[in-house]
């Protein structure tokens, strides 16, 4: 039944046969509208007043709903207590409904995708950073060299203060930091050979200096501190390695150009048709139509660079270098949305507005540069 057959909820006061005096009337069980109460009387022919109970022995709370086919417990129950009960008519439902929504507003306009940066900030600081290499790249290369450097020791406080506030390991940050400007410039210098022998006396720099303090947690510290060294200017001195042949500018311009352009061929086709995710447990924002987007922009740039900018180049080898720009690109976003999902952070850094820090960009061009540095070589010699 809906509230309204429910009818009007009782009133107060007194409902008893015409011919009754002082004294204890009889309690009758249910289906019977009223109740004689000790102690009262009433006048000879008074019209009925209210339902059958006192104000005072009015129910303060709302009845539990009937179920139906369950027999309700009568009075027999009550006159055990020697408590008589009211049956009366069931008090009406007060609660109130849900209100409907009104038909007549307009339904909420779906939210457009949001890039999740602030894009103005994002492009003007990348156009800064591209102008200053740019600059340094053609104009002096000793000059890029140490703008290479500098990138890798800012790099590295932050991976190293991320890894001590999150984690408590404490990577020595002082011989990472020299020792990863001189794998840098040993690379330039000495090519290979130099790199290889600064990388080993970094990590011997690292067990040394952490041996000044106490032993708690060494192994963890010093292995942190060897990935760091590998992983930020180790792998950084294969650009100025790319740096030392004829055409050394063009070398590091076409792998700058085509991690760039992978990064935003994978941005703008995944952000518009991304659909199905690529691996939603590291990055969930990485689609696979975003992956193709990085594959064929990377590939098709990768054939005019080859083609009008490296020396003895085609673009068949173009292609093949853009292919594998993209995918270790790629690899290396993921592999740093690794590190930060561990950590549980979005961003190393705040240092690039609209970018984070300076190893959030330096996330897949990393892990790029020994691939392009290779590929050059077997393509068109290290010369």
């Amino acid at each position: 039944m809906n509230d309204s057959s429910w009818g009007a909820p009782p009133q107060a006061g007194y409902w008893g046969p015409t011919d009754q005096g002082q004294g204890h009337g009889p309690v009758h069980g249910p289906g019977h509208g009223y109740v004689h109460a000790p102690g009262h009387g009433h006048a000879p022919g008074a019209a009925p007043a209210g339902p059958a109970y006192d104000a005072y022995e009015a129910p303060q709370t709302r009845p539990m709903p009937i179920v139906p086919g369950v027999t309700e417990s009568g009075g027999n129950q009550d006159d055990d207590r020697g408590i008589a009960r009211p049956s009366g008519p069931p008090v009406r439902d007060e609660t109130h409904p849900e209100p409907m929504p009104d038909a007549s507003q307009p339904a909420p306009k779906p939210q457009k995708k949001s890039a999740g940066r602030d894009l103005s900030a994002a492009i003007g600081v990348g156009v800064g950073l591209g102008a200053v290499i740019v600059a340094s790249l053609f104009i002096v290369k000793a000059v890029f060299v140490g703008v290479v450097a500098v990138a890798v020791v800012v790099g590295l406080w932050e991976l190293t203060k991320r890894l001590d506030e999150r984690k408590g390991i404490r990577a020595p940050l002082v011989p990472l930091a020299l020792g990863g400007a001189a794998m840098v410039v040993a690379g330039y210098v000495r090519g290979a050979e130099g790199a290889w022998v600064a990388m080993a006396l970094t990590a011997l720099a690292v067990l040394v200096w952490r041996m000044t303090e106490p032993p708690e947690n060494y192994l963890r510290d010093v292995t942190a501190g060897v990935f760091a060294a590998f992983y930020v200017p180790f792998l950084a001195t294969f650009v100025t390695m790319m740096l030392t042949a004829d055409d050394g500018p063009q070398r590091v311009l076409t792998f700058l150009l085509l991690t760039v352009v992978s990064d935003t061929g994978a941005y703008a086709v995944g952000w518009r048709f991304g659909r199905h995710k690529l691996a939603p447990r590291i990055s969930p924002g990485k689609t696979r139509e975003g992956l193709l987007g990085a594959m064929s922009f990377a590939m098709v740039a990768g054939a005019l660079c080859l083609q009008f900018l490296i020396d003895d180049g085609a673009w068949w080898q173009g292609l093949v270098l853009g292919l594998a720009v993209a995918v270790s690109a790629t690899l290396g976003d993921l592999g740093e949305s690794m590190i930060k999902r561990d950590l549980g952070i979005k961003d190393m850094g705040t240092l690039l507005p609209g970018h984070g820090g300076i190893m959030d960009r330096l996330d897949s061009l990393l892990p790029t540069a020994p691939v392009v540095w290779l590929l050059l070589v077997l393509f068109v010699g290290s010369g």
